[in-house]
This record gives C-alpha cells, structure tokens and sequence, in this order.
C-alpha cells in the first residue's frame, strides 16, 4: 500500500471541511484509535465565541475515512489524530487545515498479563486478612474472559474469596476492583467489593456452594449498573434485586454501606458494600415507593441491627 501521509489527509479535507456550515470560523476533531475493542471520536465546527454548530456530519463522515487510511497507512506509530480547520480571512480563498498524528503513552491498553492486575488481588488478600483465615481456593470463580482479559466485571478476575473469622464466615467478592482490562483509565474497576456475612452456625443451614454464586451473580448486575457504590454511599441501602426461588424464604437483596474501605489499590482505596439477603416479610408493610426503594432497606437492616 501507498503510504498515506498527514500531509496528504490534509490536502484530502480542505475542499471537504471548507464547505462549513454559515457562521463556522473555525472547527475541530479528535479521534482516539481503536485499542482493545475501545475507540472514540468527538468535536466539530465552532462559532467565533467557541460554541459548537449542530451541523456538519458529512463532514464527520469524511474526517472517519481518512483517519481510517492514516490508520491503515501508519507511517509511524500513533493513538490520536487531531484535526484542525479554520475559515480563511479573505474570501474565495481556501482555509488552513492541519491533520497532527499523536503518540500518547497515558492511553495505552493494559495487556492482558499486566502487573497491575495481581497487584489488586494481592492488596485485597492482604485487607481480608486482617479479619480471618482467607481459604487458598475460592469459593467461587468464572473464567470466561475475552481476548482482552475481560470478564463481565471488565477485568480478569470475577471470583469470591471465603474468610473464616472466630465467629463469622466472610465471602467477598474478588474483582470488582481490579483496573478494567484493555483500558487504561486510572480507575479500580467498578470502584468497590461486595461482602457477605453468616454466622458460623448458620452455615449449615445456608450452603456456601449457594451463597458465593449467587455473590458472583449480584457483582455481575453491580457491573453492569451505573454508579451503583455512589448511589449506596448517598442512601445508606438500597432494595437491588431479587432472588429466585432457591433461596426461600429469602426473596431480595439489600446493598448497604460498610466504613470500611480496601486501601492500597493501584488507583486509591475502595468501599466495601454490604449484601445482605432478607425475606419479604421484612418489608413487606413498608413504603417502598422512594428511590432505591432505601427506606424500606434501612429499616429492615435496622431490624437486624446492622448499621449503614
């Protein structure tokens, strides 16, 4: 193939972009490249007081396809491509359009055998540790990542730890926090861990063969959810999700605030969140109508005597 030079995309886009919309003086496109299945592009023409102008989507559509040829072309190694239009001052004329191809080492994916991963399971071992015994194999675990080492929870790790204190079973949920996979934004994945407790008489009667899975399936709704740890933290608890007919008389899931936090992430420290499974009569009589449905949540964890 012909190399395809940025030269030769501007030389490409100034009849194009010169076709602006009226009151356009001057316009703007970023585009991040594709990277581990993640890719992003956004700007467009401007006003002279810098507010964006609605129109120009063939103009959109043209930037695409030569951004495409210098991806395909690739000289030199870039990440980001920028590119720049401003209307000329003398009518007639044509305007000055430059097209920069950007090597930024901050955006670069994780790989799939990153450090910084085991670093974030190492730190919440060390964190459980301080309550129990934590087991060598985990209580529960799905492997089913992609190619990008990412399961449902974004990253390589979505199991459940077991902890055995003097007089409580701890199970926690393993990887919520690790640094999502394939991405290089400095944040601890979903940006927390799940915990549930029993009593170690109770678990007997409540199997940890049921409970770690079903531990595993509520971090895949928390992942799938949107700032579901802010919302906690703003109302204390909330009423999430049902359960199916396996746990009678157990039929929903609160999720509550604990003041505990994991430090020592690779991006700073996570809140633990509380799961606790109730049965339906516990709030059955209360309103429920009230966002998350947290009244009737605190309440039935007061019942319990846990604080949120």
């Amino acid at each position: 193939m012909t190399a395809y030079s940025v030269s030769d995309a501007a030389r490409d886009l100034r009849p194009v972009l010169d076709k602006a919309p009226a009151g356009a003086v001057n316009g703007e496109w970023f585009f991040v490249i594709k990277q581990a299945g993640v890719s992003s592009q956004s700007g467009g023409y401007m006003h002279a007081d810098g507010s964006h102008i609605a129109a120009g989507e063939l103009a959109f559509q043209k930037i695409q396809k030569v951004v495409e040829k210098l991806e395909a072309s690739r000289i030199q190694p870039f990440n980001k491509v920028i590119i720049r239009w401003r209307r000329p001052k003398i009518p007639l004329m044509r305007g000055r359009v430059t097209v920069d191809t950007i090597f930024d080492e901050a955006i670069v994916p994780r790989g799939p055998h990153d450090p910084v991963y085991e670093a974030a399971a190492v730190t919440r071992r060390a964190f459980w540790k301080m309550y129990g015994d934590v087991s060598g194999d985990f209580a529960a675990e799905q492997r089913d990542a992609n190619i990008h080492n990412q399961t449902k929870w974004f990253g390589p790790h979505r199991r459940v730890l077991s902890i055995q204190g003097s007089t409580k079973l701890t199970l926690a949920t393993d990887g919520l926090s690790t640094p999502w996979a394939g991405i290089a934004e400095p944040e601890n994945g979903v940006g927390c861990e799940l915990f549930m407790e029993s009593d170690v008489a109770d678990i007997t009667r409540h199997p940890i063969d049921n409970w770690a899975p079903l531990l595993i399936g509520v971090g895949d709704l928390v992942a799938d959810g949107f700032q579901i740890a802010a919302d906690v933290e703003k109302y204390g608890a909330i009423l999430f999700c049902t359960l199916t007919n396996d746990y009678k008389p157990m039929t929903r899931i609160i999720l509550s605030r604990d003041s505990r936090r994991i430090e020592g992430l690779p991006f700073g420290s996570v809140p633990l969140i509380r799961v606790t499974p109730i049965a339906e009569a516990e709030i059955e009589h209360q309103d429920q109508s009230d966002e998350w449905a947290s009244n009737a949540a605190r309440h039935a964890l007061a019942e319990r005597q846990i604080k949120t």
